[in-house]
């Protein structure tokens, strides 16, 4: 099955958030901590992403606990700075974040914070970036121009990232390197073909990135001590 045309979630109640590290601070300190008092690894990652690209789907469903959403459903208020283009279905918009958390095996846990997706929020962006390990770029190749900022964003801040192409009906299908060349990606950045309402397709793209970032965090810092 392929995605509908807009996010089909809906806004919910705030959940507790879950106890442990806080998933804000660096990876490498999540490690400390976790190294020193037996406690289960959380590491933070980023879901981002232009307007209507299945970022809050995707958290939605892959999180284990009920994801916290912050919609507002769309007027016509908006429809001067709101680029509706191709998602006109889409009922409702992300105004601050979305959060959600998933157990990939018995003592790693991802905290998942969904960005909004319209240029006016990008200024949450910062915050929502301090400590995480990576990031998720939900791509539409319906709007693909509405993932440049995400890229040049966590490329400009060496924050590791995949793109995860949401494959809605409709729209024409291209492969990850007809992707990753429209994009402009740097050499190695994973692109993968995902129906973000699916649980196991969202998590095979998280599980990726973890690895991905893992890797890009362990040369960075082989390549640090070389200098030293």
């Amino acid at each position: 099955m392929v995605p509908e045309d807009s996010e089909r979630n809906t806004t919910s109640a705030v959940p507790d958030l879950p106890t442990g590290p806080d998933p804000t601070i660096a990876p490498g300190q999540v490690a400390t901590e976790t190294e020193a008092d037996g406690a289960p690894l959380a590491l933070k990652i980023l879901v981002a992403g232009g307007f209507g690209a299945g970022k809050t789907t995707l958290v939605g469903s892959v999180s284990e606990i009920r994801p916290l959403r912050t919609e507002e459903v769309l007027s016509a208020a908006g429809e001067s700075v709101d680029d509706t283009a191709g998602v006109r279905r889409k009922p409702g918009t992300t105004v601050a974040m979305d959060f959600g958390r998933i157990t990939i095996r018995s003592g790693l846990s991802l905290y998942l914070f969904g960005t909004p997706g319209q240029d006016r929020f990008w200024f949450l962006w910062d915050d929502l970036s301090q400590g995480a390990l990576g990031a998720v770029v939900i791509a539409d190749t319906r709007r693909l121009a509405d993932s440049f900022f995400a890229v040049d964003y966590f490329e400009d801040r060496r924050i590791p990232f995949v793109v995860a192409v949401n494959c809605f009906a409709g729209a024409q299908s291209y492969g990850a390197r007809e992707v990753s060349q429209a994009l402009d990606l740097a050499r190695g950045t994973p692109v993968v073909l995902c129906d973000a309402r699916d649980r196991d397709s969202g998590k095979e793209v998280l599980i990726r990135l973890v690895e991905y970032a893992g890797r890009m965090h362990t040369t960075r810092m082989l390549e640090a001590m070389g200098h030293d």
